[in-house]
């Protein structure tokens, strides 16, 4: 993977491999572990644009940073562009330079609430949203699918939207929303809005391995790639796309372990890390005994102990 800086705003991304916002786990600890390991930029897990208007306990508690993390975007959604803008201005923000705006999700209550994803069939709202968030005064880029379905494709008319609007780059996932994360990416259409921009655009989706990475680029275009699912299973396919050394799986585990533990309680940080490691014990030798043991883990100190045995 041939790697360069990207500018986005006045905000200079070392290298062009991008950690996605992956909901439910791209909380500080890990966002951490995969800067280390060579990500150029992390995104925080969606925030609702309401929650922070309204002061969600919850909301706040995804958008912990410190400045060990370095440089990181925070990730919206909503579809009201007061409330929008009002969140691109609240101070729990303030540490993120850039906001993306999250106009791909496929889930069924967010896109029923004319959110995410829903977004790709309403371009005047999307670019009401982006226009009120640029007002804010942050960096804006948006995350986008490129269509609902096959028969409804929207990549190059909806990047010149976004760009037109005031976004600083924006990210394409190459499906449409009906096929959630399965299915094969489209890279003309990523190529599409490649060519129909001249801002940073970063291509998104199947990308579980240096040349999955190098393919994307090569047949797109794009300045970067993002790394979704596949930082689940290994944080360190960052260091196998930048050329940063790898670390034993124990000593990851333990450092996100220690972060963890940094930001939450005992509880969410025995459940949060049983997950993780049925996620890095994925397709090795004992795999199913492995994670039936940790799931029945009840402590941090079960945890650990159990990580150590096996990873030693």
């Amino acid at each position: 993977m041939t790697l360069h800086s990207i500018q986005i705003g006045n905000v200079t991304i070392p290298n062009n491999i991008l950690l996605a916002p992956l909901a439910g786990y791209t909380s500080y600890p890990l966002r951490r572990l995969c800067k280390e390991y060579g990500a150029g930029l992390c995104y925080t897990e969606m925030v609702s644009a309401k929650g922070l208007k309204y002061g969600s306990e919850n909301t706040q508690a995804l958008l912990y940073t410190d400045e060990k993390e370095g440089v990181c975007a925070a990730q919206i959604f909503g579809s009201e562009p007061e409330i929008m803008r009002a969140a691109c201005e609240h101070e729990k923000l303030a540490p993120f330079p850039i906001v993306d705006i999250n106009m791909g999700c496929p889930v069924p209550k967010i896109y029923k609430n004319g959110e995410g994803s829903a977004l790709l069939e309403d371009p005047l709202l999307a670019e009401r949203l982006v226009k009120a968030c640029v007002k804010s005064g942050k960096i804006i880029t948006v995350k986008f699918r490129i269509g609902i379905c096959a028969d409804k494709l929207v990549t190059a008319e909806f990047a010149k939207r976004m760009a037109g609007a005031g976004a600083a780059a924006i990210t394409v996932h190459g499906r449409t929303k009906d096929k959630i994360y399965a299915g094969e990416v489209n890279f003309s259409e990523i190529e599409k809005a490649k060519n129909a921009v001249d801002i940073p655009v970063i291509a998104n989706g199947g990308v579980f391995s240096n040349a999955d990475a190098e393919a994307l680029i090569a047949r797109t275009g794009a300045d970067g790639v993002m790394v979704a699912r596949a930082a689940l299973f290994d944080p360190q396919i960052f260091c196998d796309l930048t050329g940063t050394p790898r670390e034993s799986k124990l000593t990851m585990f333990e450092k996100q372990l220690e972060w963890t533990m940094q930001v939450c309680d005992e509880r969410f940080t025995t459940v949060f890390m049983r997950k993780m490691a049925a996620f890095y014990s994925k397709g090795e030798r004992g795999a199913a005994a492995f994670k039936e043991k940790m799931f029945r883990a009840s402590s941090i100190g079960e945890v650990l102990a159990l990580a150590r045995e096996t990873w030693r």
